[in-house]
């Protein structure tokens, strides 16, 4: 077992240590002495990008399946255990990993670590709850369908990186989820959720070695741990994609139209994603950007618009998202792309700038401020990056971005084939136009 500080905090607070654990389980803290709530996740390096064909789904339908029981709690007992205590238990399924999350009060940490690890490795997934499940699932794929904002997005994805395990959706389709059966989810689960690829972060009231004691102790009851193994090392790079440009239109009498445009960013240890991020900040970035105050206060053509990036091992996306009335996309489009055109020759104004080191500056800090967002800040980066990069460095990061670096990745990114997604009204209609 070896134990680092990662970070050493400030007057006793903040202090960030990590521990490795002799089966290459990885626990990292972060202490917050001024709050009375603790926050436990378990990061599973494991997402919708894994899956083969085959699988495509599995990640998260044993998202749900993990909390149906274990040999020691059923599907009752391991939510009203947390519930109980005033605490809140939870999960989500992203493209690169998965998280299984618990918020409560300081003193009920060993419970929340014991359920948690429970969870994790040593889910019972039995045929009956595979079942039940499926039916679960096809009802939030049937919610998901139903709400155009969530699936311009999907499309967006699909179209942009095609038939690859990025493209696909997390939840999977009706299809997908009704050919998996239940040896397939277990074989698949028992494949990832291993300790060398599993992170425990904790962030608040905590004492490390405590946290370190009650993982070892949960993990080791359940036989987790009896096996020598180094840590898997971070995700930090992956296929690579493809640069397409395509639009794909889906045919629906909605009452609004949803467009997504855009295009490949930068991947998530690419040095340009704090420019962009700066760029996304001007362009699209809040009700002071340029999208927003040119399509909704100056003409009054949608109610919502916004730019956005993302970033993921090897890739990642900057998207234009608008919501209008069908009769308007032309205009918006047009908009969107005069925008874009207008970035590219001269850049943003030194005022921008200015708000989007800010918005930035502001967005980080005030994001850190309770202990969810703390523990999900060093796990991730424990998952997914060479080392946790302190505040005051991506700070200092975000303040050293000039014009030129501004400048350089808008030539970059937004001279890039352009893909549209579009969903409304228009079985007829051509938006090839609109990326040419």
């Amino acid at each position: 077992m070896t134990t680092a500080i990662l970070y050493p905090g400030k007057d006793g607070a903040g202090v960030i240590r990590r521990t490795v654990l002799p089966g290459g389980l990885r626990v990292v803290t972060e202490t917050m002495p001024t709050v009375r709530s603790v926050a436990v996740g378990m990061w599973v390096g494991i997402g919708s990008r894994d899956e083969a064909p085959e699988h495509m789904g599995a990640t998260h339908f044993l998202e749900h399946l993990l909390f149906k029981g274990t040999s020691t709690r059923d599907a009752m007992e391991i939510s009203a255990s947390i519930e109980g205590i005033g605490g809140e238990i939870n999960a989500f399924t992203a493209k690169e990993y998965t998280c299984y999350y618990a918020r409560v009060l300081d003193e009920d940490l060993p419970l929340a670590i014991d359920v948690l690890a429970d969870v994790v490795t040593s889910s019972l997934i039995t045929p009956e709850d595979v079942e039940s499940e499926r039916g679960v699932i096809l009802e939030e794929i049937a919610m998901h369908d139903d709400d155009p904002s969530d699936v311009v997005h999907e499309q967006f994805s699909a179209e942009l990186y095609g038939d690859t395990p990025i493209g696909r959706p997390i939840l999977g389709n009706d299809e997908s989820i009704n050919a998996l059966t239940r040896d397939r989810i277990h074989e698949y689960y028992q494949r990832y959720y291993l300790p060398p690829l599993t992170v425990v972060s904790v962030a608040g009231n905590v004492d490390h070695e405590r946290v370190v004691e009650l993982v070892a102790t949960a993990y080791e009851r359940a036989g987790a741990l009896a096996t020598a193994a180094s840590p898997a090392a971070p995700r930090l790079d992956g296929p690579g994609v493809e640069r397409r440009s395509g639009v794909r239109v889906v045919d629906r009498p909605t009452e609004q139209a949803n467009l997504v445009l855009g295009t490949t960013g930068v991947s998530r240890r690419d040095d340009r994603r704090f420019a962009l991020g700066m760029l996304n900040a001007a362009l699209g970035g809040g009700m002071s950007s340029r999208l927003f105050q040119e399509i909704r206060e100056k003409r009054g053509l949608a109610y919502s618009a916004y730019s956005y990036t993302s970033q993921y091992a090897d890739t990642g996306q900057f998207g234009i998202y608008v919501g209008c009335l069908p009769s308007k996309i032309d205009d918006v489009l047009k908009i969107c792309r005069d925008e874009l055109a207008r970035v590219v020759a001269h850049g943003i104004t030194p005022e921008e700038i200015t708000r989007g080191k800010g918005q930035m500056r502001g967005g980080l800090v005030l994001g850190l401020e309770d202990t969810g967002s703390r523990m999900s800040r060093i796990g991730k980066s424990e998952l997914v990056y060479e080392r946790l990069m302190p505040v005051d460095e991506v700070l200092a990061r975000i303040e050293a971005v000039t014009p030129d670096d501004i400048a350089e990745v808008a030539q970059d990114i937004l001279n890039r084939p352009l893909t549209l997604a579009v969903i409304g009204p228009y079985a007829d209609k051509d938006f090839s136009g609109a990326i040419a």
